[in-house]
């Protein structure tokens, strides 16, 4: 998921795909590079996809980002970027890489999903909303872009069952977008308030202790049943945290979370 603008989008690699657009691709295990796209990435992971592969690997989050994940701060950036730690062999493979494919296929990360398909962020000022952007860039070696079969950008999406995927892709998009500005102030992004947003949006097991553990419900008003559903419910809570965020680091008003005066 990358931020564009709008003045750079024609400068991109690949080929912008738009909604009635085709292409063509499949991937199989009769193609000669299959499995090959699985080495030495730079594979970001987003706050559902950790979701959905600790969930995957019945572990508990931090778990999961202590064995899986490297998190990484870039210049100028203002919040983490999270990627998946590849194997410590020879060829990088991707740490989920069996013989036969994908060992989590069904909880697959958005951008396993998609390829070869990229999607992006445009910020469209004028209805102050994220839009997804997609272009067509699969590796000179894939030869699943030779395959006959055709498709849109929609009914690839269906195929792959990424739609929950890119709604909630967009969804974390907006609260990154936030992070362009500095909110950290003298503490930076490593300070303690730094680490509690990351642990709300990525580290939700964690998260969910905090809230219920802590002088959280004393500081903050909940209804009822939203706080019954996030001591279960992994995506009720992943979206709670989103909220959540806003409120604690920007001071954003939102329906479900209220500070008690």
């Amino acid at each position: 998921m990358k931020p564009i603008e709008i003045e750079e989008i024609d400068k991109l690699p690949g080929i912008r795909i738009k909604e009635n657009d085709t292409f063509c691709f499949r991937c199989h295990p009769e193609v000669e590079c299959f499995n090959r796209c699985c080495r030495n990435l730079n594979l970001f992971l987003y706050p559902y996809d950790v979701l959905r592969l600790k969930q995957s690997l019945e572990m508990t989050s931090d778990a999961f980002l202590d064995k899986y994940v490297d998190i990484v701060m870039r210049p100028a950036n203002h919040f983490p970027d999270v990627l998946l730690r590849m194997a410590d062999n020879s060829e990088k493979t991707c740490p989920f890489l069996a013989e036969a494919g994908c060992a989590v296929y069904h909880h697959r990360p958005d951008t396993c999903r998609t390829f070869p398909i990229e999607q992006g962020i445009m910020y469209d000022a004028s209805r102050k909303k994220d839009l997804p952007v997609f272009f067509y860039r699969p590796p000179d070696f894939c030869l699943g872009q030779h395959e006959p079969e055709e498709w849109t950008v929609p009914d690839w999406i269906e195929d792959q069952e990424a739609e929950q995927y890119h709604t909630m892709t967009i969804r974390w998009s907006e609260i990154k977008r936030l992070f362009q500005n500095d909110p950290w102030g003298f503490e930076g992004p490593a300070g303690p308030k730094a680490k509690m947003a990351f642990m709300a949006t990525y580290n939700i097991d964690q998260f969910r202790g905090f809230v219920f553990q802590s002088s959280f419900l004393k500081r903050y008003q909940i209804k009822s049943t939203l706080r019954q559903k996030i001591k279960t419910d992994d995506m009720t809570l992943l979206k709670f945290g989103f909220e959540w965020v806003k409120v604690f680091v920007w001071g954003i008003k939102c329906k479900s979370i209220k500070v008690r005066s």
